[in-house]
């Protein structure tokens, strides 16, 4: 992904080819202020545009993610007429835009970041690799898998709102390494018994099940 730059009032900040912020920890008013004619604001921006870029800037932060146009409206009791009114370029390409919020960001906020950096790829440039599935989303070659590829199909499956911690990555790995190791993927006693976890458990992990959340994630088919 190559960097541009912006510059407004003497700042300058990194921005894709779009406009969007590179580095939400970047992000301040002047910036907000500098885009606000680029969304079609022409007139500055009022309290109502700040109480939105905020509001989104909040959900962000504790979240993890970019919060849906139905709960930014909700929170800040506007219906979709409010919302065009105050940003004509639309949610995304407008509102989020001018809070900071990158447009892959967007869709996958920092907590979605692999333990690794696979094939030395930036998250950025990740969202542009395209993998290769089957008619029900099971990757076809598992060679082309890499965390990547899980974190998306987390957040994909609004699994626990996407996000993966270290059980969840634990199972993955295992399911790799003995996929790797006997050519086949291990059945779910195998893998509750290596793992040392019930049944349950592997349940509120992957609520979608063995094949269908951990399998798939893991980038394997039965």
């Amino acid at each position: 992904m190559y960097a541009f730059t912006y510059s407004h009032k003497g700042k300058t900040y990194e921005v894709d080819s779009k406009g969007f912020l590179l580095d939400f920890d970047s992000w301040d008013e002047n910036f907000a202020e500098g885009m606000a004619p680029e969304a079609k604001i022409l007139h500055g921006l009022m309290k109502d545009h700040w109480d939105v870029i905020y509001s989104i800037r909040i959900g962000y932060k504790e979240f993890g993610r970019c919060p849906l146009v139905y709960e930014t409206c909700k929170v800040n009791s506007l219906r979709v007429g409010d919302l065009e009114r105050l940003f004509p370029t639309g949610y995304m390409r407008g509102a989020c835009k001018l809070a900071g919020i990158t447009s892959k960001v967007g869709h996958l906020g920092l907590p979605y970041q692999p333990t690794s950096k696979p094939e030395n790829m930036s998250f950025m440039e990740s969202y542009n690799k395209t993998y290769e599935v089957d008619v029900r989303g099971f990757l076809i070659n598992p060679e082309q898998w890499d965390e990547y590829y899980a974190i998306y199909r987390a957040y994909e499956m609004k699994m626990h709102g996407g996000k993966l911690n270290d059980k969840h990555w634990q199972i993955i790995r295992f399911l790799r390494e003995s996929y790797e190791k006997n050519h086949r993927v291990p059945t779910v006693y195998k893998t509750c018994k290596e793992n040392q976890i019930d049944i349950e458990e592997l349940e509120w992990l992957f609520p979608d099940g063995y094949h269908r959340g951990a399998v798939k994630i893991a980038g394997l088919r039965i």
